[in-house]
């Protein structure tokens, strides 16, 4: 695969709802291109893109791929991206590193729910975009039926280019000129025609339809012809938004040239090579052997070794000029989104945003003392998919994979089995829950004690109260009855206790402290003693001041089509929620403003997922603390007594 100028080079993904055919699309494409000589079957796992173990386990894409294919003296570098929406980050990654999208369409199953998330990414990216009807050979398909319903779902800029009223009409309202010579009914030149059309493409206002059939090989040379046509070269779209090493706001446009700056859009953990980071060039030319520079890390990498992919084959690469997309292994401190420049002109390009996670799972290593070797093994995971995240939580002494569903999830764990040897079990996840005090008290704590030689002894009175911040200590003595070096040990005995409350072991918070009285020994009272009886005086002086239970409650947004808004909103009500309010949203559906305690919304990601056909999404942040229900409470105070007893 030889070097290509950026002006013969086009960068595609392909999107779509699983099952669509992009992989075997590719497969159709390197047939045609005598690159593989015969087609290879998803089914048989013998797909040039579906080359990761997993991926040939499962039988679908689980990663983004680069499969460049070459054509007519131009490489088209198809980013092939998975159709599942557990894998969304996989895309927003992809749409990156590419300057248009082909969606492609079960030409028998028509728009399905993957074709409207990946129309909607596309905008979401400012990417322009093709559809593509796969799988014309299947019984029964009516080509002519499913464009009405992609014209229908998506608007009028969706065109086949062999409709010339259509594109006509189109290709008017991209150019004002063009507009005022369509009204007046004069005919474009061919230049206009196709000038009109590219700039159409290129803004979004126009999507073409292309229609193949995979397994025949039908208008698939004529699809690489109209990518290599149509499609944005690198060189022609905006200049690219970034900042110096002085957060300056500066512009890069694509240019052999100019400055070296390339963006790490993925990174694979290939079990025999090591890690592998795919760049795509945005300026300057980066060439093997050469030192560069992470912005991020602040660390040099030298690029040992450097090629181009196609799968998993791999042809080295002597130099990748900006526009292009190239393999780069074993960097050391790079990891996806960051920016390789050179350390003498500091360049710094947007990272890549990734959605937050929508449903966490508790897991611990099935094997005791696995733990250490379970966080090592995630982590190494998470270099290869940036998506989910990996949280230890202090209050309940868990681990949380958090990631966009099920199949994410279920994914990442058996990766993490198969390349690290830590098989992980699911555990029910557990409530950070909280305790308070609605009342007062004023108690007295006193420990003493005599043993042979020296005893001793501490004696406090302390008022308990609400209080609006998480601990206050405070102290009213007169006339020495607790020696002023003792405060501190008292305050430390009842910030100890904080930590374990008497309901249910939970932290204690929104409490207020006041030593006003007490005494002392001459010689058998220590800090010791009076950290002892502060905490006496803490179990009793919180029993008496009305302790309660208290549980996160999130904030949430959740985006609904409109035909599902009365599910939702019922589900919500079960699930102690309120609705604040709903906004309507500009692409269609509502966005649901509400609150619901977090015990509640352990499942919500996958229920949502069910109610609207995939078409909801949500997004939710801690809010605050609320007293828990009082039936509630008993269970949870019981349950906790229960342990306790083992």
């Amino acid at each position: 695969m030889k070097g290509y100028k950026n002006e013969n080079i086009r960068n595609i993904a392909l999107l779509g709802h699983g099952g669509a055919g992009k992989t075997t699309f590719l497969e159709a494409a390197l047939l045609a291109t005598k690159v593989i000589s015969r087609l290879g079957r998803v089914e048989d796992g013998n797909t040039v893109s579906d080359y990761d173990k997993m991926e040939i386990e499962k039988g679908y894409s689980i990663g983004t791929s680069v499969v460049p294919v070459e054509y007519n003296k131009v490489k088209l570098n198809f980013v092939d991206t998975p159709g599942f929406f557990d894998f969304v980050g996989e895309v927003n990654s992809a749409l990156r590193a590419v300057e248009a999208a082909a969606i492609l369409v079960d030409a028998s199953s028509g728009v399905q729910v993957g074709t409207e998330k990946a129309w909607n990414s596309c905008k979401q990216f400012s990417v322009p975009k093709f559809f593509l009807i796969n799988k014309i050979d299947k019984e029964n398909v009516d080509v002519d039926e499913v464009i009405a319903e992609l014209q229908d779902k998506f608007g009028t800029s969706v065109v086949t280019l062999d409709d010339r009223d259509s594109l006509t009409e189109a290709i008017a309202e991209t150019d004002e000129e063009l507009m005022d010579k369509f009204f007046e009914g004069e005919e474009f030149t061919d230049e206009e025609f196709n000038r009109g059309l590219s700039k159409g493409i290129a803004t979004g206002d126009i999507a073409p339809i292309l229609v193949v059939s995979s397994i025949t090989g039908e208008g698939i040379e004529d699809a690489l012809q109209k990518f290599i046509d149509l499609t944005p070269k690198p060189t022609s779209v905006e200049a690219y938004d970034a900042k110096n090493d002085d957060d300056e706001d500066i512009q890069l446009t694509v240019d052999p040239a100019g400055p070296t700056a390339a963006l790490v859009f993925k990174t694979i953990a290939d079990p025999f090579l090591g890690k592998i980071s795919l760049a795509k060039v945005i300026s300057g030319t980066i060439k093997a052997g050469q030192e560069v520079y992470n912005s991020r890390s602040g660390k040099s990498e030298k690029l040992g070794s450097m090629f181009f992919m196609r799968g998993k084959t791999q042809e080295d690469a002597p130099e990748a000029v900006a526009g292009d997309i190239v393999a780069l292994g074993k960097l050391q401190y790079t990891i996806t989104g960051d920016t390789l420049c050179l350390k003498d002109n500091v360049i710094k390009l947007p990272g890549i945003a990734f959605p937050s996670p929508s449903l966490f799972k508790a897991v611990e290593p099935a094997k005791t003392g696995d733990d250490e070797k379970m966080g090592s093994g995630l982590k190494k995971l998470m270099e290869e998919d940036p998506s989910f995240v990996l949280q230890n939580n202090t209050e309940t002494h868990q681990t949380l994979l958090g990631g966009q569903g099920d199949i994410q999830l279920g994914i990442i764990t058996a990766k993490l089995k198969d390349k690290f040897g830590v098989d992980v079990v699911e555990v029910p996840q557990k409530i950070a829950y909280r305790e308070t005090i609605k009342g007062t008290s004023d108690v007295q704590g006193k420990h003493k004690k005599q043993s042979g030689g020296a005893g001793q002894y501490g004696d406090v009175w302390i008022k308990f109260s609400p209080s609006q911040e998480e601990f206050e200590f405070g102290e009213e003595i007169f006339g020495g009855s607790v020696p002023r070096n003792y405060w501190p040990a008292v305050e430390k005995g009842l910030r100890e206790c904080m930590e374990k409350g008497p309901l249910a072991g939970c932290k204690v918070v929104n409490v207020k402290a006041i030593l006003y009285d007490g005494s002392y020994h001459d010689v058998d009272s220590n800090e010791m003693a009076f950290k002892i009886a502060a905490s006496l005086a803490f179990k009793k002086g919180i029993a008496e001041a009305k302790p309660c239970l208290l549980e996160p409650v999130m904030k949430m947004e959740i985006y609904v089509p409109d035909e599902y808004m009365g599910d939702v909103m019922g589900d919500m009500n079960k699930r102690r929620g309120k609705i604040l309010g709903m906004e309507p949203e500009a692409g269609g559906g509502q966005k649901l403003m509400a609150e619901a305690p977090q015990a509640e919304l352990f499942d919500y990601a996958i229920v949502l997922r069910s109610m609207t056909q995939a078409r909801g999404s949500f997004e939710m942040e801690f809010e605050r603390y609320e007293e828990v229900p009082a039936q509630m409470a008993q269970k949870i105070i019981a349950d906790y007594a229960a342990s306790q007893e083992k």
